[in-house]
């Protein structure tokens, strides 16, 4: 695929640095990825806070060619994760293409190329614009009343302040998602008091964490196919296939057999009957992301830790009031309150054929044709867009799909046998509304709040399963899309 055309790869993250690794290994050199931040590693970059680990095993969360054999554990911290990647972008030579702290503010679409603008001034022209900034990285900071008047430290999960003592303090966390339930669990060693203020309580499925010993280490070493077992064999395809089923149909056995699971998790770890109903959600299991975890119910049941299921009605200097009247005096708190997932590329402007601004695209909601292109916006493609696959699954395998799909898309204009190619609106349109009326079937769709909801209460997720994914990704259907 080496070409003279120029591609521009918008960010360092996951599916950045894989873009850049399969262009350079296709042998086009006219690249360059800009990077907002100061280093790699996008979400795992950006995340810190205590506790954090991936809730997809290590061995599965990689680079299908690219096994690591040094994982410490069977759940990888972010601290490892971060670590692989960097040691991914100096093994694969693309450091060099990364251009760090080179935030872009605009792309438009001349007729031809992209012109691009970043935020120092500096301009840029693209063939291609390749879109891998990722959802998880515009923190959701919400703001309560007094919130200014509070002495104590407040600090959201991607702006973790490791100055700030947690040690014999009282802390305060506040949200219930993977971030909430880990952070929790890990402070809950340290703080003096710790309040779980988590509103809507949360499934948790019970998994297994254990530590891979040096000798694992060595056999993983020796022999990737030990590691292989674990990324492609049956205990973690099985689960991902009962999940797939269970998402399309939560009436089907499989989604039965997770919620049996969830709910045997609840009632025979937490012991005092009180804790186990304020922890007992009211919706169905999976509808919101599921939570991993081996040891929160543990950690909720310390004797300096409680949880809260009321609302918050204001912070005060020393702590925050509740809507009943009830009061925590906090000296931390930290805010577990996720990410606006809905942005996607923006705050920067794009703007597409005939001046089409993609704010006004996605003026309802955030869309893309089989999650990574968009009518209107010629050579322009995304990596885990809008409206693909999301689930308690490698979201690296899922790009590596994607990315085999857009190289086969992209190759009669790295050809210079197209100037440019989009999805016709007809083609996105008619993909829309299947995905829509498929997506209201899901257990997304069965009765609770979760970022996976668009502003219409849709889920903006891939609804027919892994296996139909993975065929849609092996081949384009040409015919829904317009060359130029």
């Amino acid at each position: 695929m080496s070409s003279s055309k120029r591609i521009i790869i918008v960010g360092a993250g996951m599916s950045g640095i894989l873009a850049a690794i399969k262009l350079k290994q296709a042998g086009h050199t006219n690249m360059v990825v800009y990077e907002k931040g100061h280093a790699i590693g996008g979400t795992w970059r950006e995340n810190r806070y205590p506790g954090l680990t991936c809730d997809v095993p290590a061995h599965c969360y990689t680079y299908s060619f690219a096994p690591y054999a040094e994982w410490s554990s069977f759940f990888a911290t972010g601290d490892e994760i971060q670590g692989y990647f960097l040691k991914i972008v100096e093994e694969y030579g693309i450091g060099d293409l990364i251009q760090h702290n080179s935030e872009v503010t605009e792309c438009i679409w001349s007729g031809h190329d992209w012109q691009v603008t970043l935020a120092n001034g500096a301009r840029d022209k693209a063939d291609i614009i390749v879109a891998a900034s990722g959802v998880l990285h515009h923190p959701n900071i919400p703001e309560f009343e007094g919130q200014d008047k509070f002495k104590g430290a407040i600090m959201h999960s991607t702006r973790w302040d490791d100055s700030v003592p947690v040690e014999g303090k009282r802390v305060g966390v506040i949200g219930s998602g993977s971030t909430g339930v880990q952070i929790v669990t890990a402070l809950a060693e340290q703080a003096s008091q710790l309040v779980h203020l988590q509103r809507s309580p949360q499934w948790i499925m019970p998994v297994q964490q254990f530590d891979y010993s040096e000798a694992d280490r060595d056999a993983f070493r020796a022999d990737t196919a030990k590691i292989d077992a674990i990324r492609y064999g049956d205990d973690y395809w099985g689960g991902i296939r009962r999940f797939n089923a269970g998402i399309i149909d939560p009436d089907s056995p499989e989604m039965r057999e997770i919620s049996e699971l969830c709910r045997k998790n609840l009632e025979e770890k937490v012991h005092d009957p009180e804790l186990r109903e304020k922890l007992r959600p009211n919706y169905h299991a999976a509808c919101k992301r599921l939570i991993y975890s081996w040891c929160y119910y543990d950690a909720v049941q310390k004797p300096n830790v409680s949880v809260e299921t009321g609302k918050i009605a204001a912070f005060e200097e020393d702590g925050i009031r509740m809507v009943d009247g009830s009061f925590h005096a906090l000296d931390v708190v930290a805010l577990a309150t996720g990410f606006k997932v809905d942005r996607f590329i923006r705050p920067t402007k794009v703007v597409g054929e005939n001046g089409l601004d993609l704010d006004h695209f996605w003026a309802k909601k955030p869309t893309a044709h089989y999650a990574v292109s968009l009518p209107g916006f010629p050579n322009f493609f995304m990596l885990n867009g809008p409206s693909g696959p999301v689930g308690n699954f490698s979201l690296i395998d899922i790009a590596e799909r994607q990315w085999d799909y857009l190289t086969q898309l992209m190759a009669p204009v790295l050809e210079g046998k197209a100037v440019s190619v989009a999805p016709t609106a007809k083609a996105h349109a008619d993909y829309d509304d299947r995905r829509i009326a498929a997506a209201k079937k899901t257990v997304f769709a069965t009765g609770c709040s979760s970022w996976y909801l668009d502003g219409d209460g849709v889920p903006l997720t891939w609804p027919w399963g892994y296996d139909a994914f993975a065929e849609a990704m092996a081949k384009p259907d040409l015919s829904q899309f317009q060359y130029a």
